[in-house]
């Protein structure tokens, strides 16, 4: 292996380990000292490097992961507060006004949205299966 590109894959490595210790522990309470201490790194040093490869900083990332899973609990019909404490976010607020700069509309809603989408399926599911499928199947 070339000696120039050792150091680069070693780094690679240390921001993929970073990235999965945030993805498998973005519930707990986790700040940029752990993060960092788990890929063996300076905080600084490694914020840039992170930024550079996935183009977030691991806060950043850190909460889109956080409220990718909280909308998934919330589709799946998980009340707001609890989705808000079990993704990791310790104040309700803070995580009602990040989701809905995020996507546009308060948790609330975006729970009445998803109803109301189950609602048509269970009423019409013709109307969610596209015609190409339903067609071949002979349900249309």
């Amino acid at each position: 292996m070339a000696p120039d590109i050792y150091p680069k894959i070693f780094i690679y490595r240390r921001l993929v380990q970073a990235k999965l210790f945030i993805d498998a522990r973005y519930a707990d309470n986790i700040d940029l000292d752990n993060i960092a201490d788990e890929v063996c790194c300076s905080k600084f040093h490694f914020i840039r490097q992170f930024k550079s490869i996935y183009r977030k900083t691991p806060h950043q990332y850190l909460i889109s992961v956080r409220m990718e899973a909280a909308r998934d609990l919330l589709k799946a019909g998980m009340p707001v507060s609890e989705a808000c404490y079990a993704v990791g976010f310790e104040s309700l607020s803070s995580f009602s006004g990040l989701f809905s700069r995020v996507y546009r509309m308060t948790p609330s809603a975006y729970v009445k949205q998803q109803e109301a989408i189950k609602a048509q399926i269970a009423a019409l599911p013709l109307r969610f299966i596209p015609a190409c499928f339903a067609g071949k199947n002979g349900w249309m």
